[in-house]
């Protein structure tokens, strides 16, 4: 397979491995619930993504990001700290347009190679990303993501019409789309694509019989089909009133099928002047009780920009962000992934957040369907992550009001994080920076997925989620290790307890029969 090379490459190509693990400190202020799994995060994308892999490495269902589509009109800045002398010298310089910056499309694969490294381990097996581009940077995107996730893993190449009409250009084409790939995690695993069916498609079941209470309304299609694949098995002729009906080419289904379709109903004649023409019903509910779903096309006509920008500004009351997606636009495409009831807990990572329309749209297909999806949302510039991004998610949430009208809220709650101290020093060792809060807030976490409520502290207790007690012992020099002491400090209920230390006195059996799992440190902190 060809692969794509340029200036700054072969030091990138393994930097996710380099990136350190930081701490996610929870900021209560900026946080509108305190068990919720939504996360809102401030910090460098990067360092962000590697933080989450203790978390949520092989978990996340769909990911959608819009990255700097490299215009030359963002003036987006390249930051990443890679020890090349070559890269440093691109460190904290705005990008301009191409006459300006040469090396633009090298920094641009720079930033993009190791954030997406750590997307594909963060995805499931079964998962699914989504980009958004357009046309200066798709050749390069489509290229470097064959050589991260396989060519084989390529589904489809979107394309956006994302205006309804032309705009002032007065030379050469208009462009009125842009482009959306999608990858799977793994070849094979994303088979048959399903989505809800539109509401034009959905006007067409209106038609009732006698199977409408249990297969609701039904639409019909041709049974004749002119298809280049000519199969003689499907060429017969079927009987009506005494009269063979034979197809110009072929029929869709096997003589078998139809003979059955016929005897259940499920067949219609339509004669006219002499002619008969011959369709199959569809219903819109399939047997178990679930709505109808269709495939989706490679061509989204809309929503449209503008309706992303109309969407804020109703929220905001003014405009707070250039070029925001239409919530809608995100909500379509994780719709293709998690629209089953098995998809109800997934949780949609968005690592280039900007206004916050993924977890706008993870809350309203909850609401829809009562699911209970999560979403995290990662965003660098510190005065749009909570000024608009954590603003705008916590006002769908309680309801805002536009033009005298109340908009209602659709639920749910969120913590606002913020990136801490590296956790783990070059050796693999916990960091001597790393306070006994640090600590246990990161224990906590990896345990729960929810922040720890420091307040809750007592000693050695930490917290406490599901029933389950967690206790951490660290800093205490030579005191770090569980024995006879600690157990009757601790042992004062039946309930499971996890205890993080150095080392541990008491015997496997009396662990158990106390309900202890003992984890040690630092070799069971869990990092990824």
């Amino acid at each position: 397979m060809p692969v794509l090379n340029w200036i700054g490459k072969e030091q990138v190509v393994n930097h996710d491995k380099d990136v350190p693990f930081r701490l996610l400190n929870k900021v209560s202020s900026l946080s509108t619930k305190e068990e919720s799994e939504n996360l809102i995060i401030e910090g460098d994308n990067l360092e962000a993504l590697k933080s989450l892999m203790p978390y949520y490495a092989g978990q996340i269902k769909c990911i959608y990001i819009d990255p700097p589509y490299n215009t030359g009109n963002e003036k987006w800045v390249y930051n990443d700290r890679v020890n090349s002398p070559e890269i440093r010298k691109w460190l904290g310089k705005v990008v301009g347009s191409e006459g300006e910056d040469l090396n633009r499309h090298d920094k641009w694969l720079c930033i993009m190679y190791p954030r997406l490294k750590l997307l594909r381990d963060l995805l499931s097996d079964d998962g699914v990303i989504f980009v958004s581009i357009d046309d200066i940077e798709v050749h390069f995107l489509k290229m470097v993501m064959n050589e991260i996730f396989g060519d084989g893993c390529f589904i489809e190449q979107i394309i956006w019409k994302n205006k309804f009409g032309a705009g002032a250009k007065t030379k050469g084409f208009i462009s009125l789309h842009e482009y959306i790939l999608c990858y799977s995690k793994k070849e094979g695993f994303i088979k048959d694509i399903k989505v809800p069916l539109s509401e034009r498609l959905r006007k067409m079941y209106s038609k009732k019989d006698e199977k409408f209470e249990k297969l609701g309304p039904y639409a019909t299609w041709p049974l004749e089909t002119t298809s280049m694949d000519e199969r003689k098995n499907l060429r017969y002729p079927i009987l009506y009133k005494g009269k063979e009906i034979w197809p110009k080419k072929q029929w869709l289904w096997s003589k078998e099928r139809i003979e059955k379709a016929i005897e259940e109903n499920r067949i219609v004649f339509n004669e006219n002047k002499g002619k008969v023409n011959i369709r199959f019903k569809g219903y819109l509910y399939d047997e178990s009780g679930e709505l109808k779903k269709g495939t989706p096309i490679s061509i989204y006509d809309g929503p449209y920009t503008q309706e992303g920008t109309k969407e804020l500004m109703e929220i905001f009351g003014k405009s707070v962000f250039s070029f925001p997606k239409p919530s809608k636009l995100i909500k379509n495409l994780i719709n293709i992934t998690i629209n089953n009831e098995s998809n109800k807990d997934a949780i949609i990572l968005d690592s280039f957040a900007g206004s916050g329309p993924t977890g706008h749209a993870v809350l309203d297909i909850n609401k829809e369907d009562g699911g209970n999806r999560k979403f995290i949302l990662v965003e660098m510039e510190n005065k749009i992550a909570q000024d608009i991004t954590a603003e705008r998610v916590k006002r769908v949430i309680r309801g805002y009001s536009y033009n005298g009208k109340k908009v209602a809220g659709l639920g749910g709650g969120f913590q606002f994080m913020r990136l801490g101290t590296t956790l783990f020093d070059a050796d693999g060792f916990i960091s001597e920076d790393v306070t006994f809060k640090d600590l246990a807030q990161y224990i906590y976490f990896t345990e729960t997925k929810t922040a720890l409520n420091t307040r809750k502290i007592d000693g050695l207790f930490i917290g406490e989620k599901n029933d389950t007690e967690y206790y951490l012992l660290f800093n205490g020099i030579k005191k770090n290790v569980i024995d006879n002491k600690i157990l009757r400090q601790i042992n004062k209920n039946p309930k499971p307890k996890i205890i993080y230390a150095d080392r541990c006195l008491i015997d496997k059996q009396t662990l158990a029969r106390h309900k202890i799992t003992f984890k040690q440190i630092p070799y069971e902190v869990k990092i990824y």
